[in-house]
């Protein structure tokens, strides 16, 4: 039977990548988005692809998104909680507390609530995953982005909670923390560090990698194909486990 996979922000980045994954290993995808056009887009492009347009922080989004989930894929195999944001940089004498309110209400409250709601599918598949995107932040503190790493460190205890309370079901659950996944959006961090610092792109981009053993950054696609691992049949008694995949990185910058 083909595995039936919810992603959340699963219309482009890390949660793009990971449907494509599945998809190539013959399962069917449901994405929730709120980039409509971006879900269109994929859904349009990818017939193993459907797609929901909501944020699953509002209740309302989460009821239409669970009834898009049982008449498209009838059940539910794997949940991956990939959808965050990232909020403001500021130490936290003065971040704003709007914008914590705002990170922890989806990093944390909507992922739970998306856990929730899938829980009952998932105990009735006979091999149930649940796969949290942590980061890099949930391993270590990360000056001046402190609502970003502290939701990040939370989905630790939520997914180590959730291991425990769902492992007798046969449901496994994983934390992955990818360090800075290559691509235009790091380009252009780099490109504004740059800016500001005086050094070139290339000097930034050296010092971004110095504090990690292996001098590369995340390809999605290894983000993906690790994804499909812990929710594939090698993987059942995985469970509970922190998967960092960051070249050895010994800080958060």
């Amino acid at each position: 039977m083909k595995q039936r996979v919810l992603i959340t922000a699963g219309a482009g980045g890390i949660g793009l990548a990971i449907a494509k994954a599945f998809v190539a290993n013959g399962a069917r995808v449901h994405i929730a988005d709120v980039n409509a056009e971006a879900v269109q887009e994929i859904t349009q492009q990818y017939p193993a692809i459907t797609g929901t347009v909501g944020d699953i922080s509002k209740p309302a989004d989460l009821d239409a998104l669970f009834q898009d989930v049982q008449n498209q894929l009838g059940g539910l195999d794997v949940l991956v909680n990939n959808a965050g944001i990232a909020g403001a940089t500021a130490p936290v004498a003065d971040y704003p507390v709007d914008v914590w309110n705002a990170v922890v209400n989806l990093n944390l409250s909507g992922t739970f609530m998306v856990t929730q709601r899938a829980i009952p599918l998932l105990k009735q598949s006979s091999a149930g995953s649940i796969i949290v995107m942590s980061s890099l932040a949930g391993r270590f503190g990360y000056q001046n982005r402190v609502a970003y790493s502290t939701t990040k460190w939370g989905l630790v205890g939520f997914a180590k909670t959730l291991s425990l309370e769902l492992g007798p079901f046969g449901i496994t659950t994983n934390t992955i923390h990818p360090g800075a996944v290559d691509g235009p959006r790091i380009q252009s961090v780099f490109e504004g560090r740059a800016k500001v610092s005086g050094r070139t792109v290339e000097e930034e981009t050296a010092l971004a990698l110095a504090n990690q053993s292996v001098k590369k950054f995340i390809n999605p696609d290894d983000i993906a194909a690790l994804s499909v691992f812990l929710a594939g049949p090698h993987a059942r008694t995985i469970s509970g486990q922190m998967f960092p995949i960051d070249g050895d990185s010994k800080a958060a910058s």
